[in-house]
């Protein structure tokens, strides 16, 4: 017998707008399966930009994400962490996925539709709160392949959130004379040193205050992960000659003017820009993203991620999930989810 199913499914429906809305789905087809969510991850840089209206015009969302092709425009579903359970599947499917645990890259809702070749089956002993971070440590392996730090380089990480985090403890398994952190948030300068910073600092306001921590033009290495694109001065700052910076945030509509005089020009300073749906040309004769993800699930083993979750929400509680990291008002605000009912 053919069976019916019903979603909730979240909906950005303007800026500063979420809704929730109750959906049928068609019949399925006989090459997919119906995933039942347990757990999506709120990627709140990327995400907010969408909630606060952040994004430019004519933006294409993700071309390399099925559920997320097409040009931007309210309403729209987003999101690209969430974890669940084959519970059925087409005819044309092995039945092999029948209770498999995957991790897809779709927007948040707590039932659909996918292609098998759209899921990833988690390991064996791996939580499906780990698993939620796959996306995020992904990020960071690909922000430090594309860095490449080297033996006994001081290296610098702009932004404690979910992916510098992640980034600093990847960093943190590496032969480095000095691994630095800097956050405006007491609440991560601290998480920072439990990932494996050497020092966590303050960001300073000037380039007089950078000089009086004695760091500037000292780093080989730095990422700007803060989301702010002002951090980029002192990225450039505390860069000595020839030192590369490795821009990883996603501003949106944000700019900043950088200062691009003496230190930069003269210092040659790289600024290489990171993003993970692609592979670095230089790399890409021997890597692609199955070989990454080889490392990013070893990875999400060793590190065990969750431990960075603070806040838990059902998906009916998406405006006040949204409104809790929009206003930035708790600081011990991280990594938001919403849980899912199995039923």
């Amino acid at each position: 017998m053919e069976l019916s199913f019903k979603r909730q499914s979240l909906y950005f429906e303007a800026p500063q707008r979420v809704t929730v809305r109750q959906e049928m789905l068609p019949p399925l087809a006989a090459d997919q399966v119906v995933v039942q969510t347990s757990f999506s991850a709120i990627s709140a840089g990327t995400e907010l930009l969408f909630y606060r209206g952040q994004i430019p015009p004519d933006f294409v969302v993700d071309e390399s994400i099925d559920a997320l092709k097409g040009r931007f425009a309210y309403p729209l579903k987003y999101g690209y962490a969430l974890v669940g359970k084959v519970i059925q599947v087409g005819e044309g499917v092995s039945p092999q996925w029948l209770g498999q645990r995957v991790f897809v890259f779709h927007p948040h809702e707590s039932l659909f539709y996918a292609h098998p070749n759209e899921l990833l089956a988690l390991p064996e002993g791996l939580s499906d709160e780990d698993a939620l971070f796959l996306p995020n440590l992904e990020t960071a392996v690909n922000l430090v392949m594309d860095g490449a730090p080297l033996i006994g380089e001081r290296v610098a990480v702009i932004g404690q959130g979910v992916v510098g985090l992640l980034t600093t403890a990847l960093l943190a398994c590496f032969p480095l004379t000095d691994l630095i952190a800097f956050e405006r948030l007491p609440f991560r300068r601290q998480l920072a040193l439990q990932m494996g910073a050497q020092r966590s600092l303050l960001p300073p306001d000037s380039a007089e205050d950078l000089a009086a921590t004695a760091l500037a033009g000292q780093c080989d290495l730095v990422f700007e992960v803060s989301g702010s694109p002002s951090a980029l001065d002192l990225a450039i700052a505390l860069c000595g000659f020839n030192g590369r910076v490795v821009v990883g945030s996603w501003y949106g509509t944000k700019k900043a003017p950088l200062d691009l005089g003496g230190h930069f020009h003269r210092g040659r300073i790289a600024l290489i820009s990171s993003q993970v749906s692609t592979i670095a040309p230089a790399l890409s004769g021997r890597w692609n993203k199955a070989r990454r993800f080889d490392i990013v699930w070893h990875m999400l083993e060793r590190l065990k991620p969750s431990r960075l979750i603070t806040h838990r929400f059902r998906l009916s509680q998406a405006g006040e999930a949204y409104h809790l990291l929009d206003e930035a008002k708790d600081e011990s605000v991280l990594q938001v989810v919403f849980e899912y009912s199995s039923t």
